[in-house]
């Protein structure tokens, strides 16, 4: 493994880029901070009435993906991650964006969920904290959402994200940088109406220890405590003193407030709403702030997955437990389904590698819509993929899932939505030949089976003898040979 690891985090309103080297130490491994970049986007400012980011916007947000790729020139793929959050996640042009800022970066992006987005910063936080079984509530107050996450150890008990942030906050409650005590009422009111929604399960797990984890929180701290409105934590009486102080000036002015930075006067206000109104609806006494966040977790993901700790073989795990999966007939699938996809001799890059994983996943799950129907349970399969919420999965992944999922029997047609490219095909060929090659056994057959792939050609070998004891099996193949043209693929089904 190359021993440097990139995490970008394309946030509502900072774009930052963290860059890691990875030492070990023993049986230990530490990642020590090699390089850090922000850019100031404001990307949820640049929202307009249709949620839709503006062509200046995306320009800003572009020059900036432009210079972090050339600080990544020469990463391995593999250990780069890129995710995005709350306003692509919202924004209605997100889908012609992303292709823009991929390229601009030279690397793939994810827009992440919400919860994903909450568990990688519970990772982040608790890297820059003193081990503890401690309970820890941790609270990223960012420009377009807010995540709230109650762990313990390495281990988040409650993940949530809701859709109000610094940014956000400040366009509908402070236009114009104007504060008044009946503008910051509502906006607090507001926040509080949101936050009602987790309260009475948060407050029922409760916490020993609470952290901000964001820039406002850090933020927070520093005016605070700079300007004497509280000894060394952030407290609800301290942001009192400080919210009181700002209505009787009508605006952040940077030249009141020592710790103040210069980018986060702009959305203070809306920041400081939200977090006064955490304090009063979640009943917390006191907050420190952590170090660590999103950029940290995505780091410390991305070594996991190195080291054969990947979070979402053990969120697949979860769901087949959950949902009952029959996982010995499963594992037989995915072993075939593996076994054909390894012969097909695709190119050996990052790209294939992770196809390879979402293939293992795929026919781990591919009957999870069992537990809703028998009829149709592919389609089930598909919907349940796509959108439960799955720890270390993007958007992406999960689309890749329920295409698989969708696919591995009956017609293509609907299929083609995912618009998948010509590995993304070979693999749903592998999915739907393991499925046939299964159907009505307990195990599979020693005989081996080959496949092949040339550009749009794909060529079925089984074995004669096998063609014979399975004549069902047989007039299967033959009618899955009669499907694929309509993915742009021919099929031969031969004996040898």
């Amino acid at each position: 493994m190359d021993d440097r690891l990139a995490s970008i985090d394309l946030g509502s309103n900072t774009f930052r880029l963290s860059i890691g080297r990875v030492v070990r130490h023993g049986d230990a491994v530490q990642i020590y901070d090699e390089d850090r970049l922000r850019e100031l986007v404001a990307m949820a400012n640049g929202l307009d009435e249709h949620q839709k980011v503006n062509a200046a916007t995306i320009e800003k947000a572009l020059a900036a993906l432009r210079r972090f790729g050339e600080r990544l020139q020469g990463f391995d793929p593999a250990n780069v991650r890129a995710v995005a959050t709350n306003t692509f996640r919202i924004a209605h042009n997100a889908a012609e964006i992303l292709p823009l800022a991929e390229r601009a970066l030279g690397f793939p992006i994810e827009i992440i969920s919400g919860q994903e987005e909450a568990r990688l910063i519970y990772l982040g936080v608790i890297q820059t904290l003193p081990p503890s079984d401690h309970r820890r509530l941790v609270i990223d107050i960012g420009g377009g959402s807010t995540e709230f996450i109650i762990g313990q150890g390495d281990e988040p008990l409650h993940l949530a994200s809701l859709e109000l942030g610094c940014t956000s906050w400040t366009r509908r409650f402070f236009p114009g940088g104007h504060i008044t005590a009946a503008r910051l009422q509502q906006a607090v009111l507001a926040a509080r109406e949101a936050i009602e929604t987790i309260a009475q399960r948060y407050r029922r797990t409760g916490w020993d220890e609470a952290y901000g984890s964001s820039g406002t929180a850090k933020g927070l701290l520093a005016i605070l405590v700079e300007n004497a409105l509280d000894a060394h934590d952030i407290t609800l009486t301290g942001m009192e003193r400080l919210s009181a102080a700002l209505v009787r000036s009508g605006e952040v002015r940077l030249s009141d407030w020592a710790g103040l930075k210069e980018e986060r006067a702009p959305v203070l206000a809306g920041g400081l709403a939200i977090m006064m109104a955490a304090f009063q609806e979640l009943g917390i006494s006191h907050m420190g702030a952590g170090d660590g966040a999103l950029r940290i977790g995505v780091l410390h993901d991305l070594l996991g997955r190195d080291f054969h700790h990947d979070q979402r073989d053990e969120s697949i795990r979860q769901m087949a437990e959950r949902y009952r999966v029959d996982t010995s007939q499963a594992g037989h699938v995915c072993e075939i389904a593996l076994d054909l996809f390894d012969q097909l001799g695709l190119e050996q890059s990052a790209e294939t590698k992770e196809l390879r994983h979402v293939l293992r996943w795929a026919a781990t799950l591919h009957e999870i819509g069992l537990a809703i129907a028998r009829s149709d349970y592919h389609k089930h399969s598909a919907y349940i993929l796509e959108h439960a919420d799955l720890p270390g999965f993007s958007r992406d992944d999960q689309r890749q899932l329920g295409f698989l999922a969708r696919g591995h029997q009956g017609r293509l047609g609907k299929v083609r939505t995912y618009a998948p490219d010509r590995a993304h095909w070979l693999a749903l060929c592998c999915l739907r030949l393991a499925v046939l090659l299964m159907r009505g056994r307990e195990a599979p057959d020693t005989q081996p089976v080959r496949l092949q792939a040339r550009e749009h050609a794909i060529c079925l070998k089984v074995p004669a003898a096998w063609l014979q004891a399975h004549p069902l099996s047989e007039y299967s193949l033959r009618a899955e040979a009669g499907i694929w043209p309509k993915a742009g693929f021919t099929m031969e089904i031969a004996a040898h």
